[in-house]
């Protein structure tokens, strides 16, 4: 069935030819970024230079990104209006943030350019070390889908045969782009992209949401979500829904707080932003993004659920034999939606966005590798070329490993509850460390190494691991809850139990 996909794409050439022009403008800037790098400083953190503005946009840049998008239509297709609970969490908390400056002030203040560096001045080069690896672990294991996601999109969306290896090779052509112009221009590169990247997605997603309304208006679908899902598509409280309250409040914590003041990849931004006020400034707005970048796909997500019931096809593969991944009713909506030259600008305007993730999250965990694990290895400190030298190895060997993952791995679960749980890897243990470090001058090396360890719990979420420890079926949320409760009990006692001899004067 997966071949009919190929049948039912408007893609032109016309559509190509915009899509390609926007690659290569996008490429050209990686070469001109080049030529401003004259130190670390630059090719991570952009000088730390960027304006609040830019800011904002850079961050909206990166946290919508295509598999954001797609899994936040995926929610919407399987949770109907009920998922919108989601984007609500994350503007209220978002807003909280830039309001009292919570964790991300206080590490600009700091003038840390990592996580794991706030972690060396705090607790001390072990805890550093440690907090390196796992932020490493988990965040390159949380990418792992990124690419497997975004070659299904650009498969179905342009009429691709997805039998045989196509789904490899598309993979394979998109991280070599993403590969060429990250390692090329490093953060400054990024920012620029980022921004250009955030103008042409809002077009292109209010371009699509625009049509999706003419199309089916809100009380059509309102009558049929009712219909499909019942109750369960407007109350994310339902008892007979796919979530409930202990995943709303996972949510509170993941998509709220995680996302937006401890997640690195939106962290870095505000560590490169010029004051600790622009920051404020920039979370403020921010929180209308973060809220967009769950809400608009999410919307869309539910008229592709209409569109897909309403198709005797998309009905049979989707509802009745369950044939499909409902990853691709998103992309198969676009493709029979939009007219030609529009659909190559939302399809440019998603690769766009595919980018703007990925080179934000190469680099970043790129940079704490070479920053947070080979760094204080190392007896002699690298030299500027040997460190942008280092990162770049590791951006490559960072983009062989999401090959590889993206082809290998087989879970059952939504793409968004696979990437909360792995990257709770690292931030259930991350945010206890981070608040204990900032706030409270009795956190020590001993309760924060100890803390750090317990996110490791957080894989029994992952239906895979389950099934090989033959655990009972727990949902990611509940696991991932009690991973948080777990690694603030365990800093807790373990700061007071094993206290640091001397305070470190970087305390705030």
């Amino acid at each position: 069935m997966l071949n009919s996909l190929s049948f039912s794409s408007h893609f032109s050439g016309i559509d190509w030819l915009i899509v390609f022009i926007y690659l290569s403008i996008s490429l050209l800037i990686g070469l001109k970024a080049r030529t401003y790098i004259k130190s670390v400083t630059d090719y991570m953190g952009a000088g730390r230079a960027v304006g609040p503005w830019l800011g904002i946009a850079s961050m909206a840049g990166t946290e919508m990104g295509l598999i954001t998008i797609m899994y936040s239509a995926q929610k919407g297709f399987t949770g109907g209006f009920a998922s919108f609970h989601i984007a609500l969490a994350a503007i209220i908390v978002t807003l909280f943030v830039g309001f009292s400056g919570f964790i991300v002030v206080p590490l600009r203040q700091l003038k840390v350019l990592t996580i794991p560096e706030f972690y060396l001045k705090r607790y001390g080069r072990r805890t550093q070390l440690l907090g390196g690896v796992l932020l490493a672990v988990g965040g390159i294991l949380n990418m792992g889908l990124f690419l497997k996601v975004g070659a299904m999109f650009m498969v179905a969306i342009t009429g691709l045969d997805p039998s045989g290896s196509t789904i490899t090779w598309v993979m394979i052509g998109l991280l070599m782009l993403v590969l060429l112009y990250t390692m090329l221009g490093g953060m400054i590169s990024v920012v620029i992209t980022d921004y250009i990247q955030f103008v042409l997605l809002s077009i292109g997603l209010l371009i699509v949401t625009m049509l999706s309304l003419r199309l089916f208006g809100w009380q059509s679908l309102i009558v049929d979500v009712q219909t499909i899902l019942g109750e369960s598509g407007f109350n994310p409280f339902a008892s007979t829904g796919t979530f409930g309250w202990s995943y709303v409040l996972w949510m509170i914590f993941t998509a709220g707080l995680v996302s937006c003041a401890i997640w690195p990849t939106a962290v870095q931004r505000a560590l490169i932003i010029k004051t600790p006020e622009d920051v404020k400034t920039q979370y403020k707005w921010s929180a209308v993004t973060f809220m967009i970048r769950f809400l608009i796909p999410n919307f869309l997500g539910i008229c592709a659920l209409v569109y897909c019931w309403r198709s005797d096809i998309w009905n049979t593969v989707f509802f009745t034999d369950k044939t499909m991944s409902s990853l691709y009713a998103f992309p198969i909506f676009l493709s029979e939606l939009l007219p030609v030259g529009v659909l190559g600008l939302v399809t440019a305007a998603l690769v766009a966005a595919f980018m703007s993730t990925h080179d934000s999250y190469l680099l970043c965990w790129s940079s704490v590798i070479t920053q947070d694990i080979i760094g204080p290895l190392r007896r002699k400190a690298l030299s500027v070329s040997q460190t942008i030298w280092v990162t770049r190895l590791c951006i490559v060997l960072i983009g062989l490993y999401i090959l590889y993952w993206g082809l290998w791995y087989q879970g059952t679960e939504d793409i968004w509850d696979y990437l909360a749980i792995t990257g709770a890897v690292y931030f259930t243990g991350a945010f206890t460390v981070l608040v204990g470090g900032l706030y409270w001058k009795k956190a020590s090396s001993t309760g924060a190494v100890m803390a750090l360890l317990c996110g490791f719990f957080a894989l029994l979420g992952l239906g895979p691991i389950q099934q090989m420890l033959s655990l009972p079926i727990v949902g990611g949320d509940v696991i991932g809850l009690c991973t948080v409760a777990v690694c603030i009990v365990v800093f807790v006692l373990g700061s007071l139990l094993f206290p640091d001899r001397v305070l470190k004067k970087e305390t705030v």
